[in-house]
């Protein structure tokens, strides 16, 4: 029978897999009943059909993992409280690792998932053998177990999904197509189908592959691109163990999972086979792609000689189906930036079956409230840049996005496809001085110069690579004389009109009523006193002001910004970061060699610490902020973009004399470290809030009219100490290196984890920064007098805690 449609509900959900059938579950659960889900033809149709139903729970954060563990808690019940099967089993899961770099990122991801509250086992090949005896083990240096990972049956999970949404009150209709979003002024407000219109106050677009497509008749930018996937399955083989762990075998590219007596090999090829960017036909459903043997036999392959019971086994299936990528491999989640009330769930990179219920449950909590539940920053949709929508751009990526969650995951490590989108002005005068090019939302940046007869590439490692000894010189160069950072993608947006300084006081943590010419270093809070931003704000007249934060940020920031102005408010927000390149001029020599550019006397009298101001170098007008990421005595330089290379050219010809280098961004992520400068994303987040973080600076608590936050925070104020701290940390093994998420142990107890790490040059060790948690407040005698050590690879390493950074704590070279 088929339903009505109705004229009006709450929320409309687009898509009928698995995660719209969880986002419907889970709004229903949360009180909010009238929501209609809407799929194209039936349930599960499009990819959950097909998926391979692993449910792994560790993942690269925190956040991430605490996800997949809710989705594994949640399957674990859901066939008692929905009376439908899911087919859910927690038969574990084993990662073999087959070279030592390998088992090093194995024992590093061991580590992080004691962190997070996982059970997890580090194994030898003989112990692999035990829990696996099907297994060839030759070759094999050692694994991790986790016993609460597991397998689910799609299809069936999906059905309890939609169930339990159905016994709350939840419509779902099948064979009801959406044709178009509806759009008003700028919102979203229901959607087209065959049937009619139907209304809504929010709509959520999951419709998997189909999204790029819905989003883009709405001028909404969403990047994702279908990919083909194979799997095969063998025919029942008898005697075949129903216990065995799901296995992965990230080195042969290739995963194994016991299904009904049968086997299911799956594989993640280095180089995928990008599908359907030309269209998707309207009756696609439940379809397998052409098979292509060609495409995975050196895997399939090798994963007969791993398993040997495969050589006797006949294929029963050889299955190929599409998936949706991301250009970074993590899903699409959140509310869009081009439209108000559209929130979109998809892109889920094969990771949509073990990653459902708990996306699930927050993007109905973010609909709901409005707001982000928790730190959703590494899945925000948000993140993504909109030329990464394009199509070129997709088909390159996802070419190797598929294939990049079985490779290695090293630190560092650049996409090799898809490059070159956003370069600098000074991007072909870099590379020709030796630069090495990373990216961050598409620019191409320096990250570090080779030196003479270095090849100027990246080589991968666990340990210091090969390129410390460049990056040391840099370091050396910014401490010592002055170096030069190309820093032009740092976004930068113009605020200006009648109500500039009014709206930004209120959504300035610090106070950005200051005279003009002045800079102002402030972060942007939610209303629980989270970091949502953190940047400066450079009052450049009385109506007008400069907003300069990270490259990352540029969409979700601004997107922040817009959207805390009211509708009638007398002011304008325009992104100037592609006309406005940016030089770093860093280092003790850096106010010499400005002076003898601009023919200026800039003394700390007359240019002081936070300040800046309009300078001519050569025949151009630029604006040079006297302000560092670095610890050093510098200025930042904006010129007009067609000025760029004229002021590029006569900074080297004066800067010899002073001894001018080039530095790239690991020098600069090395200096901020030994500074202890915070990074948003990393040391910073939407979770913490600038007391928790040593921020506590950059709050104008008196200032008229207050700042979003502000209530929350004057209840966490008369926390003293704080109960959580980011602390400042030096191993005492100066040859262990510092990435994410190390455990920090206070007399081998967990107390906290690292945010980031690097090495420090200029004062010789290797550092990091991290939260720790004590309930009697972290001070700095409870740091001075503890026996810490952090976690790496499973084993504690010494290290010393602190307050205050390593590197010229009391500030005095940046005021030099």
């Amino acid at each position: 029978m088929v339903q009505d449609l109705p004229e009006r509900t709450d929320v409309v959900i687009i898509g009928g897999g698995i995660l719209g059938c969880a986002i419907a579950y889970h709004l229903a659960k949360f009180g909010i009943t009238e929501v209609v889900l809407l799929e194209r033809r039936r349930l599960t149709c499009g990819t959950t059909w097909h998926a391979a139903g692993l449910v792994g729970q560790l993942r690269a954060t925190r956040n991430m993992t605490e996800l997949a563990k809710y989705t594994a808690e949640l399957f674990a019940g859901l066939e008692a409280e929905t009376g439908q099967a899911t087919g859910f089993r927690q038969n574990g899961s084993i990662a073999l690792a087959l070279h030592r770099e390998r088992f090093e990122e194995l024992k590093r991801g061991a580590s992080m998932a004691r962190a997070f509250g996982l059970e997890v086992e580090v194994v030898g090949p003989a112990e692999i053998g035990e829990r696996y005896p099907l297994l060839d083990t030759e070759g094999v240096v050692g694994g991790v177990f986790l016993p609460k990972d597991g397998q689910t049956n799609p299809i069936d999970t999906t059905l309890a999904l939609a169930k339990g949404a159905r016994m709350r009150g939840v419509r779902i209709l099948e064979e009801t197509p959406v044709e178009r979003i509806l759009v008003e002024r700028g919102r979203a407000v229901g959607v087209r189908t065959p049937r009619g219109d139907l209304r809504a106050g929010t709509v959520v677009l999951a419709a998997g592959m189909w999204s790029w497509w819905l989003a883009r008749d709405v001028g909404v930018r969403l990047p994702l691109h279908a990919a083909e996937h194979f799997y095969v399955v063998t025919e029942v083989i008898e005697g075949l163990p129903r216990d065995l762990p799901v296995l992965r075998v990230p080195d042969e590219c290739a995963y194994y999972k016991e299904d009904a007596g049968k086997m299911l090999i799956g594989f993640f090829e280095p180089e995928a086979k990008p599908w359907g960017m030309e269209g998707i036909a309207p009756d696609h459903a439940f379809e397998t792609l052409p098979e292509d043997l060609e495409q995975i036999a050196p895997l399939l392959e090798k994963a007969v000689a791993r398993l040997p019971i495969l050589e006797t086994a006949g294929i029963h299936t050889f299955f190929n189906g599409p998936e949706s990528f991301t250009p970074d491999d993590r899903y699409l989640l959140g509310e869009v930036a081009e439209l108000r009330d559209l929130f979109v769930a998809c892109g889920m990179n094969s990771i949509g079956i073990q990653s459902s219920a708990g996306a699930g449950r927050v993007l109905a909590e973010w609909i709901r409230d409005r707001r982000a539940p928790v730190d959703l920053v590494d899945v925000d949709v948000l993140r993504m840049q909109p030329f990464q929508a394009g199509r070129r751009y997709l088909y390159d990526r996802t070419r190797e996005t598929l294939g990049l969650l079985y490779a290695m995951h090293w630190p560092h490590r650049q996409y090799a496809t898809a490059r070159g989108a956003r370069r600098s002005p000074f991007h072909e005068r870099l590379a020709a001085a030796g630069a090495v090019m990373g990216e961050m939302a598409g620019w191409e940046r320096p990250d570090w110069f080779a030196l003479p007869g270095m090849e100027p590439v990246y080589r991968y490692t666990w340990g210091k690579p090969d390129w410390f000894p460049a990056c040391a010189a840099e370091c050396q160069t910014v401490r010592d004389r002055v170096a030069l950072f190309d820093q032009s993608s740092f976004a930068k947006f113009l605020v200006q009109g009648p109500d500039a300084r009014r709206l930004l006081d209120r959504i300035c943590a610090n106070a950005v009523d200051v005279p003009p010419g002045r800079i102002v270093y402030t972060p942007w809070l939610n209303e629980a006193g989270g970091i949502e931003a953190d940047l400066t704000v450079t009052r450049l007249e009385e109506d007008r002001y400069l907003i300069v934060t990270s490259a990352a940020s540029q969409t979700r920031d601004r997107v922040w910004l817009e959207r805390h102005l009211p509708e009638d408010a007398r002011i304008t927000v325009t992104d100037v970061t592609s006309g406005l390149p940016m030089l770093g001029l860093m280092g003790p020599n850096a106010r010499a060699l400005l002076e003898r550019l601009t023919g200026e006397e800039l003394s700390n009298a007359g240019f002081p610490f936070a300040t800046s101001r309009i300078l001519e170098i050569g025949y151009a007008q630029v604006r040079a902020s006297r302000i560092t990421y670095v610890g050093e005595l510098g200025y930042e330089l904006y010129i007009p973009a067609e000025f760029a290379l004229h002021v590029f050219e006569r900074i080297l010809e004066a800067g010899e004399a002073f001894g001018l280098g080039f530095a790239g961004m690991q020098a600069m992520n090395s200096c901020r470290t030994e500074k202890g400068y915070r990074h948003w994303g990393h040391d910073i987040g939407p979770e913490d809030t600038p007391l928790e973080a040593g921020l506590g600076f950059t709050l104008a608590w008196d200032k008229p009219g207050g700042f979003i936050g502000r209530e929350a925070l004057l209840e966490r104020r008369a926390e003293r100490p704080p109960g959580k701290r980011l602390v400042q940390i030096r191993l005492e093994d100066p040859e262990r290196l510092l990435f994410h998420e190390e455990p920090i142990l206070e007399n081998g107890r967990i107390v906290g984890s690292v945010t980031s790490g690097a090495f420090g040059f200029r004062v010789g060790a290797s550092l990091g920064m991290g939260y720790v948690r004590h309930p009697e407040g972290v001070t700095a005698d409870w740091l001075a007098n503890g026996n810490f050590a952090v976690e790496i690879a499973g084993e504690p390493v010494p290290a010393t805690l602190q307050l205050r950074p390593f590197y010229d704590p009391r500030g005095e070279r940046v005021r030099a």
